[in-house]
């Protein structure tokens, strides 16, 4: 029998605030353990939490990009629960009145668009780090960081809209990605910044009720993501196929074994008795607010994709690879400020400037290369001063040095020969020195000419403009 997979995920999205959400300790990461903490996010008797405007804010932003209603009241709850890294035994979050409900989120994948319903978008804080001995040799047993405590996180909570472990990748991946140009969150799963946890169920294609959903936890990468969900979707078909039950559980994913192991049974919302957060008043959003917010909102992808095929006339390919990172996009405006070529900058962005970003394993802002000296190098192979392999292996060292291409140029003696009077003194002697090859081109060989092409090339060392020399290679042979 066949079956079809639904599949919701539970996002949580740390956000890019200078302070924690109730306390004013740092979120900055790395810090050393156990260094940003105080009173209140250590959960010390008698502390009071103040809310952080900042956060509230951001997460308006997503609730915003993704066409959610941001609720004008909202509250906070504790939610009850043994946390072994939240020393307050209870989480500050947000339950049955949240700060937004709905949106959506459009994912493409196989050229078939499809919307993803958003549940709900809440407010919470995070918890702590704990580090196990089988993660590191230098201790016994488990240690604590609770400089994560109190970091803000906003929850988004999808619709069970999901049909396959390669969809929930690609709408994890459009969240960061939105993340990233509202500026809310980094989105870096592997420092924790994007996390998930996915509710899966299996059922035969056809049937309307959901079967038995168990959760899945610790996938740390895209990669993991649909490794995991691949994992569990197929042990749960095995299971069905063998008339066995699902047992509703909460399970990890282990990325080194490949293997979902499952951790406990898996909770209800009464079984973390909610209640009112009694330190907290009301959250309330007015219409001011919330207008103001909306006018910090930046050019979303999917604007920016449209806008770039409209405005540079560009293929819709090339748009979406551009606009998939923000400073890529913006490195791209930069370049065309100074060389206004839309699809020769394009080629050159998805082409040598991703190759170096990948090899080197390093962000557009990181380059070396500014788009400034890009479009300068650019402007020098139209006007024939470099062929466009002479420009790549200027890039190339561009890349690696940071210095102009003008410095790359003098020290490597790379101006490329396109002076027509001298050119055609080295064409006559190739053909003269080929008198056999050019009987045989006369004779019909027409594809002879790449060789005369060729041999051009080796006597200047590659220097040549390959353009004058076929015209001139034309009237000769003529």
């Amino acid at each position: 029998m066949p079956y079809e997979s639904i599949i919701g995920l539970e996002v949580h999205l740390q956000l890019l605030t200078d302070s924690k959400i109730f306390c004013g300790c740092s979120t900055k990461y790395g810090a050393p353990p156990n260094s940003q903490t105080c009173p209140v996010c250590l959960g010390m008797p008698g502390v009071l939490p103040v809310l952080n405007k900042k956060a509230v804010e951001y997460a308006i932003k997503m609730v915003l990009a993704v066409g959610g209603n941001v609720n004008e009241h909202s509250i906070f709850a504790r939610k009850n629960y043994f946390y072994p890294d939240l020393p307050k035994g209870y989480q500050i979050s947000q339950y049955d009145q949240p700060l937004a409900s709905g949106g959506q989120i459009e994912i493409e994948s196989d050229s078939k668009k499809k919307r993803i319903g958003i549940t709900r978008i809440h407010l919470e804080e995070d918890a702590g780090k704990s580090l196990h001995s089988e993660e590191a040799s230098d201790f016994a047993g488990t240690m604590v960081d609770m400089n994560r405590c109190g970091v803000p996180l906003i929850e988004i909570v999808s619709e069970p809209d999901i049909r396959s472990p390669k969809e929930a990748a690609l709408y994890l991946s459009k969240i960061k990605q939105l993340a990233e140009y509202l500026e809310i969150s980094s989105g870096n799963m592997e420092e924790g910044a994007l996390r998930c946890d996915a509710n899966v169920s299996v059922r035969p294609i056809g049937q309307e009720k959901f079967g038995t959903k168990t959760e899945v936890k610790n996938m740390n990468s895209f990669k993991a993501v649909e490794k995991a969900l691949s994992y569990e979707i197929e042990r749960q078909t095995k299971l069905l196929e063998a008339g066995e039950k699902i047992e509703q559980v909460t399970s990890l994913w282990d990325d080194q074994k490949e293997v979902v192991t499952p951790m406990r049974g898996k909770e209800e919302s009464h079984d973390y008795r909610y209640f009112p957060e009694p330190d907290l008043v009301t959250v309330r959003v007015t219409e001011d607010w919330l207008k103001a917010v909306k006018q910090t909102m930046p050019e979303l992808p999917d604007d920016k994709k449209l806008r770039f095929i409209q405005q540079f006339s560009i293929p819709e390919y090339d748009a979406a690879v551009l606009t998939a990172d923000r400073n890529l996009a913006n490195y791209y405006e930069e370049a065309l400020k100074e060389f206004s070529k839309p699809k020769v900058v394009s080629n050159w962005v998805m082409g040598e400037v991703l190759r170096e970003l990948k090899e080197r394993q390093i962000e557009i802002n990181q380059l070396k290369v500014s788009a400034r000296s890009l479009a300068n190098l650019l402007k020098k192979v139209e006007s024939g001063e470099l062929s466009n392999n002479m420009a790549k292996e200027v890039f190339a060292q561009m890349a690696e040095t940071g210095k102009e291409a003008d410095v790359i140029i003098k020290e490597k003696g790379l101006v490329q020969v396109s002076d027509i009077t001298e050119l055609k003194t080295i064409v006559d002697s190739v053909l003269n020195e080929n008198l056999g090859e050019l009987q045989r081109y006369k004779n019909g060989e027409q594809n002879l000419i790449g060789f005369f092409v060729g041999e051009v090339m080796k006597r200047t060392r590659g220097k040549a403009n390959p353009k004058v020399v076929n015209q001139i290679l034309a009237e000769r042979l003529k």
